[in-house]
């Protein structure tokens, strides 16, 4: 991304140029972002996902964004977080639970094959933006890049999506995706509990979100997501 950079030590590259209004509105937010990156690197402590990986999800052009998965934070185990919300690399195993549950639930609403593998990028590729709230986490210390700035940067990035007026589904899973539901305005959203082991059991599991989003695309007049993988 050589004409927009106001991040010079996280790698911009993988992000598409139709966000540049996008990052150039948000450009306080992301100094700041910077500047705390950079002290958690000065204290020796690490993060999650790498610097190239971090904005993975803007691989995906602005306009070609039909549904949009907000997860919390990546994975803080090392080797999972690969910038794409519930995501892991296709080498991972085991599967962390909540993408198990996904893939469970997956399963049983459109009869798919269990996946073999973690990686997600499929569903990017076909307009589902996997995006997480928090696009940083300390190794090993989930939630703990919380209120350095992200959440004003994403809760910006949900604000431009909706104001496409182009076909959009929201996807959010748990109390803490479902605070957001007010920036959708008027854009449908698939509401339930978390896919975590905490809770998928109370409230996810049945909900069949996947033909859910599906139904509301064509609504809309925008295609299927084919979600087996």
């Amino acid at each position: 991304m050589k004409k927009f950079s106001i991040l010079m030590s996280v790698d911009m590259r993988v992000v598409d140029q139709s966000w540049h209004s996008v990052f150039s509105s948000h450009e306080e937010d992301i100094k700041k972002i910077e500047h705390f990156l950079g002290c958690e690197k000065e204290a020796g402590h690490s993060y999650l996902p790498s610097d190239v990986d971090i904005f993975r999800a803007f691989s995906l052009p602005f306009f070609s964004v039909k549904v949009l998965i907000v997860g919390q934070d990546p994975y803080p185990t090392p080797g999972h977080a690969m910038g794409l919300s519930f995501s892991v690399s296709p080498d991972v195993t085991p599967l962390p639970r909540s993408l198990k549950n996904i893939f469970t639930e997956l399963t049983d609403d459109i009869g798919c094959l269990e996946p073999a593998h973690g990686d997600l990028s499929s569903w990017s590729e076909q307009g589902v933006m996997l995006l997480n709230r928090v696009l940083t986490v300390r190794s090993g210390e989930a939630n703990s890049h919380h209120g350095k700035g992200w959440e004003s940067f994403t809760d910006g990035v949900i604000k431009a999506l909706v104001k496409r007026n182009v076909p959009l589904v929201g996807v959010l899973w748990g109390r803490n995706a479902q605070s957001l539901a007010p920036l959708f305005a008027n854009v449908p959203c698939v509401m339930s509990a978390h896919p975590s082991p905490l809770s998928a059991r109370r409230g996810f599991f049945g909900t069949r979100p996947f033909s859910r989003v599906n139904e509301l695309l064509e609504n809309q007049g925008a295609s299927p997501i084919d979600w087996c993988l």
